[in-house]
């Protein structure tokens, strides 16, 4: 268990609150035991996206495709075009038919609304793994 290890930080941005409580709550503090736990960075306008993912020290960026007026597909394709070693990005999409969107966008993975907090959770912990470095038991 990597209990000492620093806390890895999540942005959620979607212009609706019930839709980042729904993210926070569905992944909870600690998403798997492998883990340390998550610290949460909400965020509800690109502008405050952009400061905080330019800012760094960001693990895992979880964006709202479905957002107004700037939704999270391209949000995400401007974030990987011009940031070096974006973070990785989970989109959360309209339906399970826009999966093409998130492929152009370069999101890592995809997640249809509504959400399923064991599918978010899955493609949550995949991403995170590859940045937590692996401990010898």
């Amino acid at each position: 268990m990597s209990a000492s290890t620093a806390p890895l930080k999540v942005l959620v941005y979607s212009d609706d609150v019930n839709t980042r409580q729904q993210v926070i709550l569905a992944l909870g503090r600690r998403p798997h035991p492998d883990l340390p736990e998550l610290e949460y960075v909400e965020v509800a306008t690109q502008p405050v996206v952009l400061t905080n993912v330019d800012a760094g020290g960001l693990d895992l960026l979880i964006l709202d495709g479905e957002a107004v007026p700037s939704g999270g597909l391209g949000i995400a394709k401007q974030l990987k075009d011009e940031i070096y070693e974006c973070p990785p990005v989970v989109v959360l999409t309209g339906r399970p038919q826009d999966a093409w969107l998130a492929t152009w966008s370069r999101a890592e993975a995809a997640v249809p609304h509504p959400l399923d907090p064991l599918q978010l959770s899955e493609a949550v912990v995949t991403l995170l793994r590859g940045r937590v470095p692996a401990t010898t038991s």
